[in-house]
C-alpha cells in the first residue's frame, strides 16, 4: 500500500524507489520497519518533524511500522520529562508506533545487557581494545585530513587483558576517563569514523531508568545499529550528518552477523537531507541558551521552533505535515525558507478557520445619531466559503471599537477610510460619515464622531445604494470582549541566524513579541484553548493552550494573513 492517507499516490522520492526495488526482490519478504531514534535530551525541534514525517510516514504507506526507540545512553543529560515531551509530541503529529496490537516503544537502555555482552565479545575476537590514553592524548593521535592517526600504545592487548579491564570498568574500579573501550578497524582510514572509535566510556551517573546499575555507557555509534539489529528494522533512516558514519554502522553489523548474533539481511542505513529552515535555529545547544539566558519564555515559548513552540503558537499538526510533503526528500542539503511552513498552514488554516472580528489598537467611534442605551443585532457567516456552517451575530451599539489606523485626520492620497467628511461602510453593519474627532490636551486623537444611515445596513434592501470605497471593522464597545492578546512574529530577524561566525544573538527580531489588550466580538470569550480563528484582517489565532482559561482565553497571533518578510535571495 504506497499511498497516503486520502489514498492519492505517495509522491515517490529515493527512499521509496530502494524500498520498492527491495520488495521487487522480496528482501525483507515485503516488510517495512522502519524507527524514530531522539536522545532524551531536550524537546523536539521543528527540524524532527521532517525526520518524524518520513520514518513514520513511510512505514505506515507501505504497511509496515515505524518504532519509537529513545537513544538514552547519555545519563547525565537524560530525563523522564524529556521523554514524556517526546512521545507527546510525535502523538501530537499524528503518528503511532503501534502494529497488530503490539506497541513498539523502545529505549536503548533495554539492550544495555546485549551491548555489553556483544562488546565482550568483539574483545575475545580481537576486534575491540581497552584504551588506557586520556582524552587529550587521543585526540593528539587521531591525526587529519593529511595524516594518518597513530596506534595507541594500548592496541596489542590481548583479549585476555582486555576483557580483564572491562569487566573492571564494568564493576566501577576505574574513575571516568581512565579507560574506554574501542573498536579494533583502521587509524590510517581516510573516514575519521574508522579510526578506532570509543565504544564505551566510564561514566558515574545516575540513570533515569536503570538507576546506578551501570557506571559504563555505550556510545551512539555502536548502540544505534545494535538497536536496529535487534529490533528487525529493515531501513535505518536518517539524516545527511550520519552520512560518513555509514561505513562503521555496517562494520559494527557484519562482525557480530559473522559470529551468528544477526541474521542477514542486516538493517540498511539510508540518508537524506535534513530540514534547515530559516529564520530558525534548530542546535540544541543554542535553544537551551536562549531559554537558560532568558531571551524566550520557556521551551514552549511560541516564537520557539521546538514542537511545544510550534503548537502552543497555534501551528497544526496537519500544517507541519502539509510542509514536510511539500519539502523534498533528497540527498542534498538545502534552506527552506520559513515562507514554506507558513503558506502551508495558511492553506490548512483558511478552509478550518472560523472567523471572528478583533480590534487590536482600539479608537473609540461614537455613532451621534444614534439612540443612546439601544442596540440591535448584526450577523456575519463563521465561515464565508462555508454558509453550511451557519452564522454567528453580535450587536451594534452607539459607541464601537475600531482600528486606530483607519482614521486620518488629515488623509494621506488614496486613503478611503475615516477622516472628516468621508464615507465608509462598518463591516456587517451600517454607513456611516466621519464628522470629527476628540482630542487630548497634547493633541492625541481619543474618539472620533460619525453619524449614520439607518437605510445603509448591510443586507437590507437599499443598502447597496451607498457606494463606499473603504470598509472597516468594528465591535461593539458595550458588548466586546476585552482580552490579552500576543502578536507574535519571527524569532529573529535574519533568515540565517549565526552564519559566518556571527553571534547568533544578534540576530533576535526585537519585534518578535508584542502583547496588546484587545476588543474581540463577544463570541469570541467561548473559545476553549488551542480553538483557532481568522481574525478578519489581521491575521489567525488561537486560544493559548496553558493561560486561557473559561470565559477568559488568551489569544497568540500564530501568523498573519500574508508574508511580509522579504525572501532572501
Amino acid at each position: 500500500m504506497n499511498t497516503d492517507r486520502n489514498d492519492a499516490p505517495a509522491v515517490t522520492n529515493f527512499i521509496r524507489n530502494i524500498i520498492d526495488e527491495d520488495n521487487r526482490n522480496d528482501k525483507w519478504s515485503q516488510r517495512v520497519e522502519t524507527r524514530f531514534p531522539p536522545e532524551p535530551n531536550g524537546y523536539l525541534h521543528i527540524g524532527h518533524a521532517k525526520s518524524i514525517c518520513v520514518n513514520f510516514g513511510i512505514a505506515r504507506d507501505y504497511g509496515g511500522v515505524c518504532h519509537l526507540r529513545f537513544d538514552d545512553t547519555n545519563p547525565e543529560k537524560e530525563s523522564v520529562e524529556y521523554v514524556d515531551s517526546i512521545i507527546d509530541a510525535v502523538k501530537w503529529l499524528g503518528f503511532d508506533w503501534n502494529k497488530d496490537g503490539t506497541e513498539h516503544l523502545y529505549f536503548a537502555s533495554d539492550y544495555y545487557d546485549k551491548l555489553y555482552e556483544f562488546a565482550e565479545l568483539l574483545i575475545e575476537r580481537g576486534q575491540a581494545y581497552v584504551d588506557s590514553q586520556s582524552a587529550e592524548e587521543m585526540r593528539l593521535t587521531r591525526g587529519s585530513a593529511q595524516e594518518p592517526g597513530k596506534n595507541s600504545p594500548f592496541r596489542d592487548r590481548t583479549p585476555q587483558e582486555n576483557l580483564d579491564l572491562f569487566r573492571r570498568m564494568k564493576a566501577g574500579e576505574f574513575k571516568e576517563g581512565e579507560h574506554v573501550l574501542r573498536a579494533k578497524i583502521d587509524m590510517a582510514s581516510p573516514n575519521f569514523n574508522m579510526r578506532d572509535p570509543v565504544v564505551y566510556r566510564i561514566r558515574f551517573a545516575h540513570h533515569y531508568r536503570t538507576g546506578d546499575t551501570w557506571c559504563i555507557y555505550p556510545m551512539y555509534d555502536y548502540t544505534h545499529c545494535v538497536s536496529d539489529a535487534l529490533e528487525n528494522i529493515t531501513h535505518s533512516l536518517c539524516t545527511l550528518e550520519f552520512e560518513d558514519h555509514r561505513p562503521l554502522y555496517d562494520w559494527f553489523l557484519n562482525q557480530l552477523a559473522d559470529d551468528g548474533k544477526f541474521t542477514r539481511p542486516l538493517p540498511q542505513q539510508i540518508e537524506f537531507s535534513r530540514l534547515n529552515l530559516t529564520y530558525a535555529i534548530t542546535s540544541k545547544r543554542k535553544l537551551l541558551q536562549l531559554v537558560t539566558e532568558n531571551h524566550v519564555d520557556g521551551w514552549d515559548d511560541p516564537r520557539m521552533p521546538t514542537i511545544v513552540g510550534v503548537r502552543r503558537r497555534g501551528f497544526t499538526p496537519e500544517s507541519i505535515r502539509l510542509m514536510c510533503d511539500r519539502v523534498a526528500v533528497t540527498k542534498v542539503d538545502s534552506w527552506i525558507d520559513m515562507s514554506v511552513l507558513e503558506g502551508a498552514l495558511r492553506d490548512d488554516l483558511d478552509e478550518k478557520a472560523p472567523r471572528a472580528i478583533a480590534v487590536l489598537d482600539p479608537l473609540k467611534l461614537i455613532i451621534d445619531n444614534y439612540p443612546e442605551g439601544t442596540s440591535e443585532t448584526c450577523s456575519a457567516p463563521v465561515h464565508p466559503h462555508h454558509p453550511e456552517r451557519g452564522t454567528r451575530e453580535f450587536p451594534f451599539s452607539r459607541e464601537l471599537w475600531i482600528e486606530r489606523e483607519d482614521f486620518q485626520e488629515v488623509p494621506k492620497k488614496g486613503y478611503f477610510r475615516l477622516f472628516p467628511g468621508n464615507k465608509v461602510r462598518l463591516k456587517y453593519g451600517f454607513v456611516v460619515e466621519c464628522t470629527g474627532a476628540d482630542k487630548d490636551e497634547h493633541g492625541n486623537i481619543t474618539a472620533v464622531h460619525c453619524t449614520y444611515f439607518p437605510d445603509s445596513r448591510s443586507g437590507t434592501e437599499g443598502a447597496n445604494g451607498y457606494k463606499v470605497k473603504g470598509t472597516i471593522h468594528w465591535v461593539s464597545a458595550e458588548g466586546a470582549y476585552e482580552a490579552e492578546v500576543r502578536i507574535y512574529d519571527r524569532l529573529f530577524k535574519e533568515p540565517q541566524p549565526g552564519a559566518g561566525g556571527a553571534e547568533f544573538l544578534d540576530a533576535l527580531n526585537p519585534d518578535s513579541k508584542r502583547i496588546v489588550r484587545a476588543y474581540l466580538e463577544p463570541g469570541a470569550r467561548q473559545a476553549n484553548a488551542e480553538d483557532r480563528y481568522q481574525f478578519e484582517r489581521h491575521g489567525y489565532f488561537v486560544a493559548d493552550r496553558i493561560d486561557s482559561k473559561p470565559g477568559m482565553p488568551v489569544f497568540n497571533r500564530i501568523v498573519s494573513l500574508r508574508d511580509s518578510w522579504t525572501k532572501p535571495a
